[in-house]
């Protein structure tokens, strides 16, 4: 083949090893020397599996491993467990952690023939929004090394915009996905809760959490969810496919323009706190789609402003629940001469979690506890059906959603790290698809320029629950009509 297969979209890479025009071998080879260049300096690996990944690159060679991602090299959150190499969540509380079963996501992928290169950096428990909470090192954006990716899944945004992965898949509770893809310049998929299974992600919030994929096309967004896609008794979560229907091929109808497309934009999306970079981009979004035919329509979500404050209180009382196995008894990291029971617990826990874990677990603590259940806690969930009633709404009167997935481009390593709030604020368009539950795509929407560094800025379809196949063929009809959606950053090229 003539082209460059760390460069080449994973369908292009199935296809040519498919035709014998690449060796999975040559192949997870190149991306495994990539990754020993760049990842020093990135910091997107918390650890590779280089011997495991040419093992299985043989194997596809030799027909033994088969299926419709067969050699295509992926990267997996290191949230998600494998019974191979780690899983440590980014938190020196699990560092070193074997799980004793595998993701069903993982299995999937594994299935389909992809091949595992390692697991990639995350804001500790994927609590974070700049992967500068890791327990090990921070991620840095390959378009600009001194600014974050995003987060939390910044390592497996990272990932694929630098071409250390043909995909990589990340967990989503509120834009952990979407937010970092549109920092890093990929396209980041958080499906419908319920659609991917949950067995074997570690769990942050378990009525938001999703995993979804990164890409570089749209293409690859529906290769990877047909991969992942589908019920799992092992998931009481998951979506029953007797009452949902069954799992369409995402890739089937993708070049087909969705007929009367009506596009709704928000008021609530389009405020004066966005960068004007991201104003004149979503200008141009929407002058795409019009160009393309579709009606846009004006939609009203009234409650979105409750969105932070609501999600900051249903997420964190939900990561109080579920990081109290944590506890030094159970598994993870055990603080050595305690004095008693309660050192024990006390000293693990402040030992093992970092910062922003510990203030996580305080305020969920304090929403769940006598005499706050009800002011904090059940009030939230009120406001959350209404989040949710606000866009059952809309969609009566509109196909999707369009809004900024960011108000701007990456900020600098530190700006954001003394002042909690402000990092929260950076959720503000993505956490209230996950209080909803609803499928959201983040895809490039172009560049800006700061300090004379191209940035990546993008946007956000949004979607009823189940939409999928339509968002990413609304994604792709704009997809079509702009080559900066597949740019690479030209610093590390």
């Amino acid at each position: 083949m003539s082209f460059d297969p760390v460069t080449a979209s994973a369908a292009d890479i199935k296809d040519a090893i498919a035709a014998g025009d690449l060796t999975a071998t040559d192949v997870t080879r190149a991306y495994l020397d990539r990754i020993e260049s760049l990842n020093p300096s990135l910091n997107v690996y918390n650890e590779t599996y280089a011997n495991r990944a040419t093992e299985r690159a043989a194997a596809v060679d030799a027909g033994q491993v088969t299926g419709p991602l067969a050699g295509v090299p992926i990267a997996l959150k290191d949230n998600l467990a494998t019974t191979y190499g780690h899983t440590t969540c980014s938190s020196k509380i699990l560092s070193g952690f074997q799980a004793p079963y595998t993701a069903t996501t993982v299995e999937k992928l594994e299935a389909a023939g992809a091949i595992v290169l390692g697991k990639t950096n995350l804001d500790e428990f994927a609590m974070g929004s700049s992967t500068e909470n890791s327990g090990f090192q921070p991620t840095r954006n390959p378009w600009d090394t001194q600014r974050v990716p995003g987060g939390s899944s910044g390592g497996s945004a990272a990932a694929v915009a630098a071409d250390l992965a043909a995909a990589s898949f990340g967990s989503d509770t509120g834009g952990s996905i979407r937010q970092p893809a549109a920092l890093c310049g990929v396209i980041g998929l958080k499906p419908t809760y319920g659609l991917i299974s949950r067995f074997g992600l570690v769990a942050f919030a378990s009525s938001l959490d999703q995993i979804g994929p990164f890409t570089h096309t749209v293409t690859d967004t529906a290769l990877m969810l047909n991969a992942i896609a589908g019920h799992d008794p092992r998931d009481s979560t998951s979506a029953d496919l007797n009452t949902s229907g069954p799992i369409p091929d995402y890739t089937a109808q993708l070049d087909t323009p969705i007929e009367d497309l009506r596009i709704g934009v928000a008021k609530q999306y389009m405020g004066e706190g966005n960068d004007p970079a991201v104003t004149a981009a979503m200008q141009k979004v929407i002058e795409t789609y019009t160009d393309r035919g579709a009606t846009i329509v004006e939609v009203d979500l009234p409650h979105t402003d409750y969105g932070i404050p609501t999600y900051y209180i249903v997420a964190t009382a939900e990561a109080s629940s579920n990081l109290a196995r944590y506890d030094g008894v159970h598994y993870g990291h055990r603080t050595e001469n305690p004095e008693d029971l309660i050192d024990l617990y006390a000293a693990s826990r402040a030992e093992g979690f970092g910062d922003e874990v510990k203030r996580r677990i305080m305020l969920g603590t304090y929403a769940l506890s006598s005499g706050y259940y009800d002011a904090y806690y059940l009030r939230a969930l009120k406001v959350r059906r209404l989040i949710k009633n606000d866009f059952d709404t809309a969609f009566q009167s509109c196909h999707a959603i369009v809004c900024p997935t960011t108000t701007g481009p990456a900020f600098r390593v530190g700006d954001k790290t003394d002042d909690p709030l402000e990092m929260y604020l950076n959720d503000v368009y993505t956490v209230n698809a996950n209080l909803a539950g609803i499928p959201g795509i983040s895809i490039p929407a172009g560049h800006t320029t700061v300090d004379g560094k191209t940035l990546p800025l993008g946007f956000q379809l949004l979607g009823p629950t189940f939409s999928e196949s339509l968002l990413l063929r609304a994604a792709r009809m704009y997809e079509t009509e702009h080559a900066h959606v597949a740019t690479r950053p030209a610093q590390i090229a």
